[in-house]
């Protein structure tokens, strides 16, 4: 009997060392008569955890891209006329320069530019256009370039709108491509537009490497020839109706010239840090003279290679 109540007594003591060492409470104890009930709160390790819960975020994939989105060709429905793609600068989630007194975007302006340049165009009847885009959204560069490949354009105007720390700075440019940029600020322009685009490399089929490289080198000069003709162009027949800067022709290594079988501009059609170039820029009137100095140019350009013996398209 005695043995049978120590036996008893260690196990309770033993049972309310481990319920005191795993820190439960001494309320766990329950007393009834001779009667002693005990109730064991697990350690917090052991507890069971509560089932967590799981949140799910469906997110719709689009399709597969299908390759390059040609846009319409607009104006005459003669393939053998001339075909001129007009690149309006920037876009969508990139606003390019903006102004810090007004807010007006380079994206919105170059848009505008760019469709009032195309409906002269299509007025004149003279060549087909194209809009890289014809919206806000955007474009990299080998899209914007790789559209006017693809449609075997005759001439690239990108259209854009420059900014300085210098208010005062203003006046139109017109860039064409140089491996070395002109002057300081050319190379300040090409290192603000190239971003971190890559050239597309030109396919020529089962060409060695030296062959390829030759034939590259060779329509890239002509296409080089051919847009410094047509800037020097630009900025007479334009001075009617656009200011230009002093210097106005200027060389850059601007990714968006790259097209190396393409004839291509950069036309920076003012400042729109200034407030006089911005104001110009934005308005109908403005847009309206810049696109009759452009169409101008275009039409004297091509008259000139088709009576150069040409039958004015290049491509």
């Amino acid at each position: 009997m005695v043995h049978a109540l120590h036996k008893r007594f260690m196990f309770q003591s033993l049972a309310l060392a481990s319920m005191i060492l795993s820190g439960a409470p001494l309320s766990a104890i329950l007393r009834d008569g001779d009667r002693t009930d005990m109730r064991f709160d697990q350690p917090a390790h052991m507890a069971p955890r509560p089932a967590r819960r799981l949140h799910s975020i469906t997110v719709p994939i689009p399709p597969v891209a299908r390759g390059l989105s040609l846009p319409p060709v607009e104006g005459p429905r003669d393939a053998s006329r001339p075909l001129v793609v007009i690149d309006a600068g920037h876009g969508g989630h990139d606003p390019g320069a903006v102004n810090r007194e007004n807010g007006e975007r380079e994206k919105d302006v170059t848009l505008a530019i760019a469709q009032a340049v195309r409906d002269q165009l299509v007025k004149s009847g003279r060549v087909r256009v194209a809009l890289t885009r014809n919206d806000d959204h955007f474009l990299i560069l080998q899209e914007r370039y790789g559209i006017a490949r693809k449609l075997n354009a005759d001439l690239f105007i990108s259209i854009h709108a420059d900014s300085a720390d210098d208010a005062i700075a203003r006046g139109a440019t017109v860039y064409t491509l140089s491996e070395t940029a002109s002057d300081r600020e050319a190379a300040r322009l090409a290192a603000r537009e190239n971003k971190a685009d890559v050239l597309n490399g030109v396919n020529l089929g089962g060409q060695s490497s030296d062959v390829s490289s030759i034939l590259i080198d060779l329509t890239q000069r002509e296409s080089m020839n051919i847009s410094v003709s047509f800037a020097r162009l630009l900025q007479r027949e334009a001075a009617p109706y656009v200011p230009f800067r002093n210097t106005a022709h200027r060389f850059a290594s601007l990714m968006v010239l790259k097209a190396p079988d393409t004839p291509s501009v950069l036309f920076e059609t003012g400042y729109i840090s200034n407030t006089a170039d911005a104001a110009f820029l934005a308005s109908k009137e403005g847009q309206a003279n810049i696109a009759r100095g452009v169409a101008r140019a275009i039409e004297v350009h091509f008259a000139r290679r088709l009576a150069a013996g040409g039958d004015g398209a290049g491509g």
